[in-house]
């Protein structure tokens, strides 16, 4: 993935609107249970404390190299003073924290032992705006907002947002064009009518509904159905090890892996999330390609102690990573081999496919996923420039092989990628021996290469429907002159 899009990142103005509070961490050791009662003594020895909830969104927004104006509500006491002292400290955020004098600010304290939190205590108060107060907060809201790209509302149900007050503020942002971007707490989503995008984890959407949500339909069920009761226009779920899950009122549905981490902490990941996913949308980036870079922040700050942030450079270097990653897919045949056989000593089974993959389309993308259902391990021949050029004529292909390969690459689906020269793919099934081979439903068994072959050692060969009407022949002739018959790529 290019990483132009950083630069557009320090251009983006966002308006973040929630419950701030202060996050404290309490570190030490256990080495004994306590005398009075059966819970271990804590020997402390560090004290740390941050900002978090909406503030440490705001904190994430910066890192990322936003421009930052934050709107939020303390107590007035001595938290309340430190809040507003470390968002002072932030050099591109203006902070607007109105004063209640009824309430305490918000402190979360976790106490942690050797990595592992043995306890939290919550000091709050919990208390609606006065009318006065959330007047005050909206029309701060309404003059600020002109200036920004988007909003973001960090509901952590403290009181700060009524039904009335939500309602004016999602009502504010349509009406001068501002994309909403919501955090959501509590079980009733009808607060966020009118939203752009709300991001619930699994439990939230489950608590919402009451719906089932363990697996994909199920989650896209749940999801659509909170789309359509409230007028909101993408939800983006998060589901853990399980990854994202993106599901828009269109109908469109896109699914991010988990980017697998050790994990330290999940203090203040969602804020995180919800940071990145403001950043891209506010610059413009497709939202699949949002989703995909929250999933990477949200992978690098649960790897970190306590309530954390993901920096620009940190994300750009993990980015780099995962390219090389998916460049370390293309191999050798030799390196084939070798990895072929240490997956089968692993007991994976192996499935086989190929094609050209010229200009990459849904087709294509169905016949990988299915084909990967078929086993463990996904291995894709790809024809070389010279296959595809005998295959289809002298004005193919229209990406060269290392194009080609670097974007199968990126897919979750393929986990080796192998070139080969001849115009069938015999000879390297031949060289890898894998346990099954997959191909598009328009071709019968006996037209395959290389299918008599993997039957003949107990191998399976699986015929797989295809999606009607895509083919990359009809994609170029969207563009210019038809280049040739798509039959050989299915059968390449």
């Amino acid at each position: 993935m290019p990483h132009d899009f950083l630069n557009a990142f320090s251009k983006t103005r966002i308006l973040c609107i929630g419950d701030a509070m202060i996050d404290r961490f309490v570190r030490g050791k256990t080495s004994r249970i306590s005398p009075e009662a059966p819970i271990p003594v804590l020997h402390i020895e560090d004290e740390t404390t941050t900002v978090g909830g909406a503030a440490n969104v705001v904190r994430n927004l910066e890192a990322l190299g936003a421009s930052v104006t934050f709107i939020s509500v303390i107590g007035n006491d001595r938290d309340g003073e430190q809040l507003q002292k470390r968002l002072d400290a932030l050099s591109n955020v203006k902070s607007y924290l109105l004063v209640d004098e009824r309430r305490t600010t918000t402190v979360k304290t976790r106490f942690i032992a050797s990595n592992q939190q043995i306890l939290r205590t919550d000091q709050e108060q919990v208390l609606s705006l006065t009318d006065e107060l959330e007047s005050d907060l909206f029309n701060l809201f309404k003059t600020t907002l002109p200036n920004h790209d988007l909003v973001i509302l960090s509901d952590y149900a403290k009181g700060m947002f009524s039904r009335k007050g939500l309602r004016a503020l999602i009502q504010e942002a349509n009406r001068q064009g501002k994309p909403i971007v919501v955090d959501p707490k509590g079980r009733d989503y009808s607060l966020y009518e009118g939203a752009t995008l709300l991001t619930p984890n699994r439990k939230e959407l489950a608590e919402t509904t009451h719906m089932p949500v363990q697996t994909d339909d199920e989650i896209i069920a749940a999801a659509q159905t909170i789309l359509k009761q409230h007028a909101i226009s993408t939800m983006i779920v998060t589901r853990d090890a399980e990854g994202m899950t993106l599901i828009e009122a269109s109908g469109h549905v896109e699914h991010s892996p988990t980017q697998a981490r050790e994990i330290c902490s999940v203090s203040g990941a969602g804020d995180t999330v919800i940071a990145t996913l403001a950043m891209g949308i506010a610059s413009g980036l497709p939202i699949a390609k949002t989703m995909h870079l929250a999933n990477v922040t949200a992978g690098l700050v649960v790897a970190k102690v306590g309530t954390s942030i993901v920096r620009q450079t940190e994300l750009q270097t993990a980015l780099h990573l995962e390219a090389q990653a998916h460049e370390q897919k293309i191999v050798s045949w030799e390196e084939a081999q070798e990895t072929t056989q240490k997956w089968k000593q692993q007991g994976q089974r192996l499935v086989f496919t190929n094609g050209c993959f010229d200009l990459l389309h849904p087709g294509h993308i169905s016949l990988l996923s299915q084909a990967k259902k078929k086993g463990d391990k996904l291995i894709v021949g790809l024809n070389t420039d010279t296959s595809v050029q005998r295959l289809k004529g002298p004005t193919r292909p229209v990406q060269q092989e290392r194009a080609r390969a670097l974007v199968l690459a990126a897919l979750e689906h393929v986990d080796m990628i192998v070139l080969f020269d001849s115009e069938t793919p015999l000879e390297l099934i031949q060289h890898l021996r894998p346990d099954a081979l997959v191909k598009g439903a328009d071709y019968t068994i006996s037209q395959l290469a290389g299918a008599p072959f993997i039957q003949s050692y107990g191998g399976q060969v699986y015929l797989v429907d295809l999606v009607e009407g895509q083919s990359t022949t009809r994609l170029i002739s969207k563009i210019g002159p038809s280049l040739g018959d798509d039959r050989s790529v299915i059968n390449a």
